[in-house]
């Protein structure tokens, strides 16, 4: 499995690449939504875990485009913020997955179940 990693914070990516060690092939990283959409063509990854509040481009943003681009992207939203709003306008963009970080834990039992 190879995944992109799009977040702000590099001790949240290590995070992440932590948690999923032995389950992932190949890991991509991307530090902005800004760069998330040439990653993903470059990298063609199985899931996109994407943050939401980043400096240059939200992933909000950043998924609507990856998804309209590639419309069988799997993008997984990865964030500080259990909102209804937000996990509404994730959906609109495409993100099938919508993960709070205090459960960091639940990503592996997600891409697990989802494995294609």
């Amino acid at each position: 499995m190879k995944i992109l990693i799009v977040d702000d914070n590099p001790r949240v990516r290590w995070l992440i690449k932590t948690i999923l060690e032995g389950m992932v092939d190949q890991f991509y990283e991307c530090a902005d939504g800004e760069g998330a959409l040439e990653a993903y063509r470059a990298s063609r990854p199985d899931w996109v875990l994407m943050d939401i509040k980043m400096t240059q481009m939200d992933g909000i943003v950043a998924a609507r485009q990856i998804t309209t681009a590639f419309t069988d992207a799997r993008v997984m939203i990865v964030t500080d913020y259990d909102d209804a709003d937000l996990r509404n306008a994730a959906t609109d963009a495409g993100a099938c997955e919508y993960v709070i970080k205090e459960e960091l834990h639940s990503l592996r039992r997600i891409l697990k179940a989802k494995q294609i």
